[in-house]
């Protein structure tokens, strides 16, 4: 049996002589398979890069709305962390106000004892309460129920607070809350080394560190009932406010004459003397007591304002 063939002539515009090409029947089938082959891997191909094109930009979505998520938590975190400091803030302040009302004992407020230098020899118990640390911590995912919880408590206290005031306004104002001088606490009302004698030795005020000179204010209004010098405290103030409290502030700079005199009105806020070193102090400071019904107390539980 003959073989079929398929021949394409191609004839040129030139005079030259035309040209025959002769294909078998096999060699056709051959050609149109592979065509059809190459077309529907082309198909393939173009499908696939139409695919992943479409998934490169939703990959590039995703990668845009995870880092914008990222950034998102991390603020989250960080005012998470800040409100938890702000609730412990309010809650030491809280403190302070109950035991400034008499509505809680100082043992609310406690830390490790600190040391400092100055010093007197007032015989008294150990009492309890000193500077509470500080210093705000991570607080985790799970816990944030728990702080809304403690907001609201704190909310509630102050509410508390703001209707058990409104009937002791009066008492405010002779009632020791700020600091006498501007400056640091370098010793705390605490058991601490004597800088002098190298024993431990009850420490019964707090050591406010400043520049020599700065000014030293009556820390509530009162009547000046002491204006003195003596060994340990050097040129000092004691003034008398009622209800029991006495502030006594020690180490005052040499005047020509004493700012305040006994018998003196003095206002919180009123000049009552300036930062010096005399008597036993290890450089310029303010050695702040205050006493209670004759018993000297922390003076960190009354300062509020700092």
């Amino acid at each position: 049996m003959a073989k079929k063939f398929l021949s394409i002539i191609v004839v040129p515009h030139t005079k030259t002589s035309t040209r025959t090409f002769s294909f078998s029947q096999r060699s056709l089938k051959i050609l149109a398979g592979g065509g059809a082959f190459l077309a529907v891997a082309l198909i393939v191909f173009l499908v696939d890069y139409v695919s992943m094109n479409v998934i490169r930009q939703r990959y590039k979505v995703l990668t845009r709305v995870t880092a914008e998520q990222k950034a998102k938590i991390a603020d989250y975190e960080k005012s998470i962390v800040e409100l938890q400091a702000k609730v412990d803030n309010s809650e030491t302040y809280i403190k302070k106000i109950n035991i400034m009302l008499g509505l809680k004992s100082p043992d609310v407020l406690k830390s490790p004892a600190g040391i400092g230098g100055g010093g007197s020899d007032t015989d008294a118990a150990d009492p309890a309460g000193t500077v509470p640390p500080s210093g705000p911590q991570g607080l985790p995912q799970e816990a944030v129920h728990g702080l809304i919880q403690k907001a609201q408590s704190v909310d509630n206290n102050l509410s508390f607070l703001a209707d058990k005031t409104q009937s002791k306004v009066l008492g405010w104002a002779t009632t020791p809350s700020i600091m006498p001088t501007a400056g640091w606490v370098s010793s705390p009302f605490a058991v601490r080394v004597d800088p002098f004698t190298g024993k431990e030795q009850m420490h019964w005020g707090i050591d406010i560190s400043t520049n020599e000179g700065n000014p030293i204010v009556a820390t509530a209004d009162g009547i000046v009932i002491r204006v003195q010098k003596d060994k340990y405290l050097g040129n000092s103030v004691a003034i008398s406010h009622g209800n029991g409290f006495v502030t006594v502030y020690g180490h005052m700079k040499d005047m020509p004459r004493p700012v305040v005199h006994e018998g003196q009105q003095v206002k919180r806020w009123e000049v009552i003397g300036y930062v010096g070193q005399t008597g036993r102090a290890v450089g310029p400071h303010v050695h702040y007591e205050v006493h209670v019904d004759g018993k000297p107390v922390n003076p960190y539980l009354y300062i509020i304002e700092q």
